[in-house]
């Protein structure tokens, strides 16, 4: 099988976390390959996701290096060999491989947490809402480019039905119009509409709390099947940035539940939306 022309989070991830279990072995990329019988590039290349490895190998590498943790290979077994074709696949080629990857993420979430400032989280957004950001772009999109990266968005709201999740939102995010009045109006009530749902917690940090000095924390933050393989990601000036390592994790663990400690609890964040919505 030839190398995967573009790799996606996930198939890298895979390759991230060998070399992370090569690395606490302290083994070299040829020590490992010997052990397989194939070459240090080769090593590589699966390290940096653009080759697959099979079950067997994964294991016997696994062996090699001392990992002892059964639940983390097994979830790592099931990274090298699953199959699947993911909805986002259908989007290749159509939108920037961010858009997939992100959409592949939430699909194998066990959780999903979010923070933000600015803007409503994207599983919560309606199609106004979604087109108006979207139809906001310098250089300004094609319409066509614009209704795909809508209908991109409300897929990947309906394929985490179900996935636990969990947004802390902060009262200008609310508040900022993205649309017309009416369109802001509905985007409240949507909001409100998705936190019904069992799976759905929203909570809100309304301006007037003081000493918050938080706002640098957004972040959508993914619950791996265990731990070691949670995932943040991050927007920034080049794109949306995957965080993996475990020391970063665990500080945007502590940062999650610093931020959620001083939102308002579920039940005041509605009444507290119910009120914005009022006053449009």
């Amino acid at each position: 099988m030839g190398l995967r022309r573009e790799p996606t989070a996930r198939q890298m991830r895979l390759g991230a976390e060998l070399r992370r279990l090569r690395d606490a072995a302290g083994l070299k990329a040829r020590e490992a390959a010997e052990l397989l019988g194939v070459s240090s590039v080769q090593i590589s290349q699966i390290e940096a996701g653009l080759a697959g490895v099979s079950e067997a190998r994964l294991r016997r590498l696994a062996a090699h290096y001392l990992c002892t943790d059964e639940e983390l290979l097994s979830a790592l077994v099931a990274m090298a060999t699953e199959r699947t074709h993911g909805w986002w696949e259908d989007y290749r080629w159509l939108l920037t491989k961010p858009f997939l990857d992100l959409a592949e993420l939430e699909h194998h979430a066990a959780f999903l947490r979010e923070v933000q400032f600015l803007f409503v989280p994207g599983p919560l957004q309606t199609e106004g809402y979604a087109r108006a950001v979207f139809g906001y772009r310098v250089p300004e999109l094609p319409r066509e480019e614009v209704e795909l990266r809508v209908r991109h968005r409300m897929q990947r709201q309906a394929a985490i039905v179900g996935t636990p999740y969990e947004a802390v939102i902060h009262e200008g995010a609310l508040r900022i119009m993205v649309g017309d009045r009416a369109a802001s109006r509905a985007q409240l009530a949507g909001v409100l509409e998705r936190s019904e749902a069992e799976h759905v917690t929203v909570r809100v940090i309304p301006f007037h709390l003081e000493g918050f000095a938080g706002a640098a924390s957004a972040m959508t933050y993914a619950g791996g099947a265990v731990p070691k393989l949670d995932t943040v990601v991050r927007d920034g000036p080049h794109g949306a940035a995957f965080i993996d390592s475990e020391a970063q994790l665990g500080a945007f663990r502590t940062l999650f539940h610093k931020v959620e400690s001083v939102s308002l609890d579920p039940e005041r964040s509605r009444d507290f939306i119910h009120k914005l919505a009022k006053e449009l």
